[in-house]
């Protein structure tokens, strides 16, 4: 039974599948373009390649698709860059696909998510909306989709980082980056008051800036809540970034002292730090 607590999150099917598959439609663009030679550049996840990452995409839907964990040849848990049972799991996929040639490896990712996209669409809202085990804790099976367009998209940009192609505003545009966001700006309660350690009382405004602008309102009382707007009162502390640094950031792919003046801080400075200091949440 839910918790009144904490309520789960009904969104529009639609909307997510529509971000879901538009992000795949991208990757796989993206992954028409990389060069053979490209396929090992080191992303900024440890120990991944692109080759990696592309493994793991696979490796997820494979295993939403009710494919078993293949078992590795080696204790993948006591790789460094595996921190956690998540880590394990995802690991165990990545090494299976390691020898897999690059076009093969782009075939599995077509044809994996070609199979989710048909589940997905006929899938019936009573199941969308059922609640499950997701990355975010209990929660509906959308929101759990919602959590994919997160983490697709976010891949999209690890390997675009490691291939020195940044995306312009063109790729940014469109329902993935909006509904990653989403996601993202869902967590910011936990993010302020949890990790940051906001005090009661504080009033915290993450202004995104560039092509994905928009303003994320925490409000402390007892616990951080995600708010529309402060009303009449004007925020204790404001943090302004650029919204694709804000997801490195938070995705634990870049940090604070790397982006140096990129990120400013008004009203309580000793919080506002505080806070991006610890901003990255993602497992």
């Amino acid at each position: 039974m839910n918790s009144p607590s904490r309520p789960v999150t009904l969104l529009d099917k639609s909307d997510v599948l529509d971000g879901l598959f538009a992000s795949w439609r991208n990757i796989d663009a993206l992954l028409q373009t990389v060069r053979p030679e490209d396929w090992t550049a080191p992303t900024s996840l440890p120990g991944w390649t692109v080759h990696d990452v592309v493994a793991h995409m696979v490796g997820t839907e494979s295993m939403l698709q009710g494919m078993p964990t293949p078992q590795a040849d080696i204790d993948v848990a006591a790789l460094e860059h595996v921190r956690n049972d998540i880590g394990v799991l995802n690991e165990h996929w990545v090494w299976k696909l390691r020898d897999l040639g690059h076009t093969e490896l782009h075939g599995e990712f077509r044809n994996v998510t070609a199979q989710r996209q048909v589940v997905l669409s006929e899938m019936p809202a009573e199941e969308w909306n059922t609640t499950t085990a997701t990355p975010a804790g209990p929660d509906t099976y959308g929101r759990f989709m919602r959590v994919r367009v997160f983490d697709c998209w976010m891949h999209e940009l690890d390997i675009r980082d490691a291939l020195g192609r940044p995306a312009g505003s063109d790729e940014l545009d469109g329902p993935a980056s909006r509904l990653a966001l989403d996601e993202m700006t869902a967590s910011m309660g936990f993010v302020v008051g949890k990790l940051g350690g906001a005090p009661d009382g504080s009033r915290v405004r993450i202004e995104l800036t560039g092509p994905l602008a928009r303003e994320i309102n925490v409000a402390v009382d007892g616990r951080g809540r995600v708010v529309p707007d402060f009303g009449a009162d004007e925020p204790t502390t404001t943090i302004t970034l650029d919204a694709v640094l804000f997801t490195r950031v938070a995705g634990g792919r870049t940090t604070p002292a790397t982006a140096g003046t990129e990120i400013g801080y008004t009203g309580d400075e000793e919080v506002s730090r505080r806070i991006v200091e610890r901003l990255n949440y993602v497992i």
